[in-house]
Formats: structure tokens, sequence, C-alpha cells
């Protein structure tokens, strides 16, 4: 009786044997972060309470300035606010777009059709193509074609009109007040940033289109032979079998948008150009911290709607 208690007592549950592995599985990316961010963050904390000049022998640190930086950020510089108020403007009309619009391609492509390997990688191909030099080299050719000397801009202006494209302002307009003023808001932005969406997906299809494919087949099956609709197979089964992979994909959206945001662009510059690390450490953190409440607001409320499966 008593070797049987002990033994009991050792061996460890179902949910702690789970607990174990899932914490062995992220240590890596613990360690890495502890080592090489935590020290960063710190450093950047640091800049941004002090007062620092750059030397020949490195940055020395001239005194405690409190909350100095932060106070001339939103009260002196003349276009922080605009720009974060922008960006995260953006970020909040684009993540829900880019999710929609990758989840909709994503049941496209898991459909059996000729030439699906192919489709499959042309939705991948912006991946590729962010990447920083042929990013540079598409945009010096269109500068080039676009805004340079060859005769091809000409035509190019000529066929889009020359302002760019169609007026989406006068489309909308034409809708008068049958829709709220914030909805077609909403519409126009959406409409503008078409081409950022299209590029942005590619990673979110995969992961979706990973979790289309791992859903059973049986599961099909019961919903037709209860005779349900494809519109309630898609509510009742495919939803919620992908919804876990729905946090990843907004969680890697977010982050993708706040790593090319303008305010990163704007430390930058205010760091490495006009030397004012203080200055361009607090626009970082400003930064980093509204993304990191966006994503645990975010992050909370689609957790509560999220099905997992046991």
């Amino acid at each position: 009786m008593t070797t049987t208690v002990k033994m009991k007592r050792r061996g460890l549950t179902l949910v702690q044997r789970r607990s174990i592995s899932g914490l062995m599985f992220i240590s890596p990316f613990v360690i890495g972060f502890i080592i090489f961010y935590v020290f960063s963050i710190g450093m950047t904390v640091r800049f941004a309470l002090s007062n620092s000049i750059d030397t020949e022998t490195g940055f020395q640190f001239t005194g405690f300035a409190g909350l100095r930086y932060f106070n001339e950020a939103f009260s002196v510089h003349p276009s922080f606010r605009q720009i974060l108020t922008q960006s995260l403007g953006n970020m909040i009309i684009d993540v829900p777009l880019i999710l929609f619009f990758s989840l909709f391609m994503a049941l496209m492509l898991n459909q059996k059709f000729k030439g699906r390997t192919v489709a499959r990688a042309i939705f991948f191909l912006p991946v590729l193509l962010n990447s920083p030099s042929i990013a540079t080299a598409l945009s010096t050719a269109q500068g080039t074609i676009i805004g340079g000397n060859s005769p091809v801009s000409t035509v190019v202006m000529d066929a889009v009109g020359g302002s760019g494209g169609f007026n989406i302002d006068f489309y909308l307009g034409l809708l008068g007040d049958a829709i709220p003023q914030t909805i077609l808001d909403y519409i126009a932005g959406a409409v503008s940033r078409i081409s950022t969406i299209v590029t942005s997906s590619g990673v979110q299809i995969i992961i979706f289109l990973a979790a289309l494919q791992s859903i059973s087949p049986s599961l099909y099956e019961v919903a037709k032979i209860e005779g349900a609709t494809p519109y309630e197979t898609f509510w009742k089964v495919t939803f919620p079998m992908v919804s876990p992979l729905l946090v990843t994909n907004m969680v890697y959206t977010v982050v993708d948008s706040f790593i090319t945001s303008q305010v990163l662009d704007l430390a930058y510059r205010t760091t490495f150009n006009d030397n004012n690390y203080s200055l361009g450490s607090v626009f970082s953190l400003v930064s980093m911290l509204s993304v990191c409440g966006i994503l645990l607001i975010a992050g909370l409320w689609v957790s509560k709607r999220t099905f997992y499966q046991n």
C-alpha cells in the first residue's frame, strides 16, 4: 500500500508532462531572448533616461535626464506623434485584412486543381521579393521607369491616368449616406493597401494552409452525413480547427508590421544620423510598448474565442 502511494506521488500527470515538454520546446528561445535581447532593452531604457554623448572612446552617460526626452518626443518633436498614430492606425487596419485574405487564399489553395503547386509558389514569392537586396533593386527599377528619363514612363503614366490609379474617393462618394463614414474610411484604407496586404500574406497563407491540411477528413464526412451546408461546415468545423493558428498569425503580422513601421525608421535616423541616442531610444521604447499593448489586448480577446482540441 505504501509503495503504491509513493509511486503515484513520484509519477507525473499528463498535464505536468505536457507542461514540461512545452517548457523544453521554448527554452532555446527564452535563453536566446535573455542573452541577446534583455541586455539590449536595458541599454535602451538607460539611454532614454540619461543624457549621453558619443565620443571617440564610446558612449558616455553625462547624467540622469528623467522623463526629459519622453516630454521632448511628445511635446517638442514635430512629427513623432503623427508618425506613431499613423503607424498604429495602419497596423490596426492591415492586420485584420491580412488575416482574412490569408485564410481566404489558404482555403482556395487547399482545393484540388491543376497547377496547385505553382499557385502556392506564386503567393509565397512576395516573401522572397521583400528581401532588402531584391526590394532595393525593384525600387530602383520602378523609379527609373516611372520617374526617370525612360520613354516608357510617359506610357505608364498615361495608362494610369497620370495620378497613379483611379480615385477611390469618387466611387465611395457615390454611396452617399448609405454607409457610415467610419466604414467608408476603413474601406478606402483597405483598397489603398491592397498591394501591402498581398505582399505581407505569404507566411500567413502557408501557416493557414498547414492548419487546413491537418484537419481530419472524418470531421467533414460526419458534417456531410449530418446534412451540414458548406457555410455551416466552415463555421462549425474548419474555422474552429484553424483558430489556434489565428493567434499565431496575428502575432506574426503585428510584429512584422512593427518591424517595417515608420516609427522605427524615425528612431534609426534620429539615433544614427542625428547622433541623438536618448531621443531615438525613446522612439523605440514607445513604439515597442504600444505594439506590446496591442498584442496583449488582441491576444487575450482572440484566445478566449479560440477552440483548442484536446
